[in-house]
């Protein structure tokens, strides 16, 4: 466990850094939102096409999370975190000199690709550098802020570079990953991976994980064009267990495994995983709908939209500082549990929109609720995934976690796409646009109550867990 540090200039310097990586990926994320429909139109692309632009992001993303998580661990994380992010600016020049949707959705893959090692490698610096309790809680604390902050700031300047031209979205990302690239190779200290690992990597296991996750993002996005029940879908699902299997199987025989089988005893961990399933997923979502319900339906504009969502980013920008010196008092179980009830209460609000909604009191309250929901949750689920693990197993828990966030946000994201699709063809009808979606908003609220109830089992054993024994009933 690293030793209590002091915060001097170069550590905020390494910490803005990481942290400026993160921004970035929020940044992208809600830029490339907002356009959609832009996208769309200028690439004549469908739904279910349009579908894919967000997709392929989060196949390359929740595919190999895992293999980055241990590269970090193998390799040096400083080294891995700054290869990628070099990889991530040269994607995002090709997206948006991109003249074809299939290009397009190319370097979206690449960029997923890209954050699959940056994102458990910057959190594996974090965790490494800071002593597990208060200094970390802080600094994961601030490390979500700057997430939230870069989709607040997307949002908008998504909204302002949508009405010059929708590239401008895809090339704004190149120079900030410039910028964090040289800061990083200055500020972020060398670390020394353990050699007798490396020479031990799990080759099998790194095959047989990625293409398991790849194909399993694959299929779930895939499946609403070729059939939940086609053969192409079953055979792919038949595959995915297949790998799975083969996976289990090598984890358990090899002398250094990719992924330490016996991390999947911590409860904690395991309900900070599903956590983040039900989290991102309700949330990528609830974007895609509602993103297109204010701007084919209501017709409203990229910077409408925009401001429409600012509340909620803005509102995690301003609290979620604030959630780690809340978690040191409360525990996290208990903070995830409230954003749960947060989100469950947004959604269910939304589902009242109609084809004249009141920005007052169906959409603000919504955005409103759903920033405080995303406050408490995204930093007190990455605390506890992370929390009681060893360092040299701190990419592997931030991989596992940061998968869990993509791979819910692939899955809910094509049920939902799925739903909007066939209740709604091509029609522009806004009575056929509004039965289309509201099922999907259903969707969403339903596993995001799911999630309520996980977080709620989780109090109660922890409640368990604390309670003092009495010696007069059981044996101390």
């Amino acid at each position: 466990m690293p030793p209590q540090v002091r915060w001097d200039a170069r550590l905020w310097g390494a910490l803005i850094v990481l942290c400026g990586a993160l921004f970035l990926d929020g940044l992208d994320v809600s830029m490339v939102g907002v356009a959609l429909p832009s996208i769309r139109n200028d690439l004549g692309l469908s739904t279910g096409q349009l579908q894919w632009v967000v997709s392929g992001y989060v196949l390359g993303y929740g595919g190999l999370l895992l293999l980055g998580g241990r590269a970090a661990d193998l390799l040096g994380r400083r080294r891995v975190f700054l290869i990628a992010i070099g990889v991530f600016a040269v994607a995002s020049v090709l997206g948006g000199i991109a003249s074809d949707g299939s290009v397009l959705i190319a370097t979206r893959f690449i960029k997923g690709v890209s954050a699959a090692f940056t994102a458990p490698a910057g959190l594996s610096i974090i965790t490494t550098t800071f002593a597990e309790g208060p200094a970390r809680n802080r600094a994961l604390s601030v490390y979500a802020a700057c997430g939230a902050s870069g989709f607040s700031a997307g949002l908008i300047l998504g909204g302002l570079l949508t009405t010059i031209g929708w590239r401008w979205t895809f090339l704004l990302p190149a120079p900030i990953a410039v910028v964090v690239l040289i800061a990083g190779a200055r500020l972020i200290a060398r670390d020394r991976p353990d050699a007798a690992e490396r020479r031990g990597f799990d080759l099998g296991g790194a095959v047989t994980i990625t293409g398991a996750m790849l194909l399993l993002v694959r299929s779930v996005v895939r499946a609403p064009d070729a059939g939940w029940t086609s053969a192409e879908t079953l055979i792919a699902f038949a595959t995915v267990i297949a790998l799975l299997a083969a996976f289990i199987t090598i984890e358990r025989r090899v002398r250094h495994p990719l992924v330490r089988l016996g991390i999947f005893r911590s409860s904690s961990l395991a309900r900070a995983n599903i956590g983040a399933v039900a989290v991102f997923g309700c949330y990528v979502a609830f974007q895609f709908v509602a993103t297109l319900y204010m701007q084919t339906l209501l017709g409203w504009s990229a910077l409408q939209t925009a401001l429409a969502f600012l509340p909620a980013g803005v509102l995690v920008a301003v609290l979620a500082p604030r959630v780690g010196k809340l978690a040191d008092r409360v525990g996290t179980q208990r903070i995830i549990a409230v954003g749960f009830v947060a989100f469950l209460a947004g959604y269910l609000l939304f589902l009242r929109i109609g084809v004249s909604p009141s920005y007052l009191t169906t959409i603000l309250p919504t955005m409103l609720l759903l920033g405080l929901g995303f406050a408490l949750c995204f930093p007190s689920l990455n605390i506890q995934a992370t929390a009681g693990v060893p360092d040299h197993e701190q990419g592997l828990a931030s991989g596992l976690v940061n998968t869990s966030f993509q791979v819910g946000g692939a899955i809910v994201l094509a049920i939902a796409s799925a739903v909007v699709v066939s209740h709604t063809g091509t029609s522009t009808e806004p009575s056929v646009l509004l039965a289309g979606y509201k099922p999907a908003l259903a969707i969403v609220a339903g596993v995001s109550g799911a999630g309520l109830l996980v977080a709620l089992a989780g109090t109660v054993v922890r409640r368990r867990v604390s309670a003092p024994v009495d010696c007069a009933v059981e044996p101390c």
